[in-house]
C-alpha cells in the first residue's frame, strides 16, 4: 500500500508531543507549577496516581530525542512550550532558563534540518493564573497574548510556524465541563466561559504574534474535529449526534472562520453567553495562515436519559476494531470530516496540517527487544490513505504529524496507553524505536523519489 502513498512536494512529515507529557524536570530551573502538576498530585485523579514529574525526561534528553527524529527523516516537529517554565506564575517576570531550554531545542532541531512548530498552549495553564480564575477569567486571555509576545520575541527569527492553542474543545470540556482533566471543574454549561476566553486568547495571541514575528511568520490553531454518528437510527440519537458535533466542531471553528457562534440552545444546558462582548468575535476571527487538525476517530453518540445534564452520551459502535483507548478505527471518517470542513467554510478555510493522528495499542516487547506494532502501522497507513483521498478531493493539506514521537504521560490515563513510534522504558528512560518508526522512516524516504 505504501507505494501508492505519494504526497505533494514540500509536504511536512513530522511527529507531535506536548510539554507536560514528555519534559519532566517539573521543579527544575525555575519552572513554576501548572494545573496539571496540581491535578496529577491530587489523589485519585490519574490512573495509579501517576504524574508528569519525570515523564520522558525530555528536558535532559532532548538532544537524544532530536537525533532519533533525524534518524526517522522527519522534516518537522510539533512540540509545546510549558508556559510556567517561561513565566512561572503565568504573568510578570520571564524565567531566562525557560527561554534558554526552548532556544536550545529549536537550534538543535534546525541543525538537523527539522522545522520547529511550537504550540503555545497545550492545556498546562500556570497554576498562578488558575488561582486567579483560569480560563473562566477574561484576564487570562490577555495574559496569553503577553506570553505569545514573549515567545515570538525570543524565537520568532528561527521559528516559521506557530500554533496558538491545542484542542480548546477538550480543555474546556474535560477540564471545565466535566472535570476529567485539569483543572478539574465540573461546570457543564458554565464551561462556556472557558471556551470563549480560550478562543479570545487565540485571537489576541494571533494579533500579538503578527506584531512581533517577521512578515514570513505563519500563525494557526489546532482543533480536534470528527463527525458525530448516532448510535442508532432513532430520532433521539440523531439529534444527540447533531448536538455533539455542533459542540465539538462548529463551536470552536465558526468563531474563527465565520466570526460567530452556532446556535447552542439545547447543546449545553445552562449556558451563559454573556461573556461574549462586543468586538470579541472580530478578534476570534483574526485571519490565520493554517488550521491544525487532530483526528483519531468519529464520535458515536446516544441520547442521554433525562437525569443526565447534557443531551448526549458517548457510545461504542459494533463491528470495528478498537484502539487501547476504546476508540473505533474508522479511517474513512477522517476523509469525511476533512471534506465537511471544506464544505462548511469554503474559501475561508486556510491550508490544513494534520497536527495529530495516531493510536495506542498494548505493545509487546519481543524476546530480542523489538516491538512489532503492526496494528499501529495499519492504523497510520489507513489514515494516510484517508488524508490522500481528501487531498485528491480538493482539500489543501500540507503536512502530517504522528501522535506521538514517544510513549508518554497520557493525561488522566497515566503511562498505560502507549502512542509512541518510540518506546520509552519509564524506569531506565531507554528509547527503543518500534517497527512503526522504521515503517514511517521508509515511507518518508519513498516520497517524491527520496
Amino acid at each position: 500500500m505504501t507505494e501508492q502513498l505519494q504526497f505533494p512536494p514540500g509536504f511536512w512529515w513530522g511527529t507531535a508531543t506536548a510539554a507536560y507529557q514528555i519534559e519532566g524536570a517539573a521543579k527544575e530551573d525555575g519552572r513554576g507549577p501548572s494545573v496539571w502538576d496540581t491535578f496529577s498530585h491530587t489523589e485519585g485523579k490519574i490512573e495509579r496516581d501517576e504524574n508528569g514529574d519525570v515523564a520522558c525526561d525530555h528536558y535532559h534528553r532532548y538532544r537524544e530525542d532530536v537525533a532519533l527524529m533525524a534518524e526517522l527523516g522527519l522534516n518537522a516537529y510539533r512540540f509545546s512550550i510549558s508556559w510556567s517554565r517561561v513565566q512561572p506564575t503565568g504573568s510578570g517576570a520571564v524565567n531566562p532558563a525557560g527561554i534558554d531550554f526552548y532556544t536550545r531545542l529549536v537550534e538543535e532541531l534546525l541543525a538537523r534540518g527539522i522545522t520547529p512548530v511550537p504550540t503555545l498552549f497545550h492545556w498546562d495553564l500556570p497554576q498562578g493564573l488558575e488561582d486567579a480564575g483560569g480560563w473562566l477569567s477574561r484576564d487570562t486571555s490577555q495574559r496569553f497574548a503577553d506570553f505569545a509576545t514573549i515567545m515570538a520575541e525570543a524565537l520568532g527569527d528561527r521559528v516559521p510556524a506557530w500554533i496558538t492553542l491545542n484542542e480548546a474543545f477538550v480543555h474546556a470540556t474535560l477540564g471545565y465541563g466535566i472535570g476529567m482533566h485539569a483543572p478539574g471543574h465540573a461546570l457543564i454549561g458554565g464551561s462556556f466561559a472557558a471556551t470563549h476566553h480560550l478562543l479570545l486568547g487565540h485571537g489576541l495571541a494571533v494579533q500579538a504574534l503578527r506584531s512581533s514575528l517577521p512578515s514570513t511568520g505563519r500563525v494557526g490553531i489546532t482543533n480536534n474535529v470528527a463527525t458525530a454518528r448516532p448510535a442508532t437510527d432513532s430520532d433521539a440519537d440523531r439529534a444527540a449526534a447533531a448536538a455533539f458535533e455542533t459542540l465539538q466542531v462548529d463551536t470552536y471553528n465558526d468563531p474563527i472562520f465565520l466570526g460567530s457562534y452556532p446556535d447552542l440552545s439545547g447543546v449545553l444546558p445552562g449556558i451563559d453567553m454573556s461573556v461574549v462582548r462586543d468586538g470579541d468575535l472580530a478578534i476570534t476571527s483574526e485571519p490565520i495562515d493554517f488550521l491544525g487538525v487532530n483526528y483519531y476517530s468519529p464520535n458515536y453518540v446516544a441520547a442521554a436519559p433525562p437525569d443526565v445534564p447534557v443531551p448526549f452520551l458517548p457510545a461504542v459502535p459494533e463491528g470495528y476494531p478498537l484502539t487501547e483507548m476504546g476508540w473505533p478505527v474508522i479511517p474513512e471518517g477522517f476523509t469525511e470530516i476533512l471534506l465537511a470542513m471544506k464544505e462548511r467554510y469554503g474559501d475561508k478555510l486556510p491550508p490544513i496540517y494534520i497536527t495529530e493522528n495516531g493510536a495506542a495499542f498494548p505493545d509487546e516487547v519481543g524476546v530480542d527487544g523489538s516491538i512489532d506494532d503492526a496494528q499501529r502501522i495499519a492504523y497510520i497507513e489507513s489514515h494516510l490513505h484517508a488524508v490522500k483521498d481528501a487531498i485528491d478531493a480538493g482539500v489543501d493539506i500540507r503536512g502530517y504529524f504522528v501522535w506521538s514521537l514517544l510513549d508518554n504521560f497520557e493525561w488522566a490515563y497515566g503511562y498505560r496507553p502507549r502512542f509512541g513510534l518510540i518506546r520509552v522504558d519509564f524506569e531506565s528512560m531507554e528509547r527503543t524505536p518500534k517497527r512503526s518508526a522504521y515503517w514511517y522512516r521508509d515511507l518518508i524516504r519513498s516520497q517524491n523519489g527520496g
